[in-house]
């Protein structure tokens, strides 16, 4: 297999781009899932990726080796160890990652449930709603202008593969997206909405949810056909962005599964 060593080679330079760089990857179509996790949940649910990329010491690795096997027909790019932690997240690099295409967003409307999001910025928080929509059936997610980029390393690491269940659409104009949404149009908000609990949520539903700082724009919370709350503790102020969409979401699946709400 092909070994580079130097920081300057031409293609260590791009790969580190897609990871520095989100409008490298709109530009190239391309991204980078880091860990044994992420290229076997890609390769299982989607196909080959563009290019397999291990360290030196990931070879020694059982499950580095049984993936680099797993992918035959592909030859694996080699890096020293020093540069492959240059691309990696994490501290302790197991040694392997992938470079995919990332899917063309799908054109036609909305059917079923979905989620939306508002401004939410922090990568763990996309990724970790992504990761919660997957779970509860929801196959669209759209994020509107000022969300961390969908593709970046860091959302998909948080989402450990929930990326290669769902349409996901980036940049929407998500006003428009509500207008012509067939069901009902839910906003989370901290403060003054309906009990979560006391709701029919076993219709159609899209789910709106925004930063924590700034919340939902006063302009997407008048489209929706509803608020929300979450009822908490009195001494507590609100939830995790996150840690709400997984309860609203998961009420909604309680309520469709029981057959009644409440």
């Amino acid at each position: 297999m092909k070994t580079i060593a130097s920081r300057d080679n031409p293609t260590f330079k791009l790969l580190r781009q897609l990871v520095e760089d989100p409008r490298e990857q709109r530009r190239t179509g391309r991204t980078l899932i880091d860990g044994p996790h992420l290229v076997e949940a890609y390769r299982t649910r989607v196909g080959l990726p563009a290019l397999i990329v291990v360290s030196e010491s990931g070879l020694a690795i059982a499950e580095v080796a049984r993936l680099i096997e797993a992918h035959q027909g592909l030859e694996p790019l080699l890096l020293r160890d020093a540069l492959f932690r240059e691309l990696s997240g994490t501290a302790s690099p197991v040694g392997i990652l992938a470079v995919i295409d990332i899917p063309a967003e799908a054109a036609d409307s909305i059917e079923g449930s979905c989620v939306l999001l508002d401004g939410v910025q922090d990568s763990g928080n996309v990724g970790a709603i992504l990761r919660s929509a997957a779970a509860a059936g929801i196959r669209d997610v759209v994020l509107g202008p000022g969300c961390a980029g969908a593709w970046t390393p860091r959302v998909l690491r948080a989402a450990q593969g929930a990326h290669f269940n769902l349409r996901i659409r980036e940049q929407a104009a998500l006003a428009t997206i509500i207008n012509n949404y067939r069901g009902h149009t839910v906003a989370a908000i901290a403060h003054g909405g309906a009990s979560l609990y006391s709701m029919d949520l076993r219709g159609q539903t899209a789910w709106l949810f925004g930063s924590e700082g700034q919340g939902i724009s006063p302009e997407l919370l008048s489209l929706a056909d509803a608020g929300v709350t979450i009822p908490l503790a009195g001494d507590s102020e609100s939830l995790n962005v996150a840690a709400a969409a997984a309860v609203c979401l998961f009420e909604a699946v309680r309520q469709r599964r029981c057959g009644a709400a409440g």
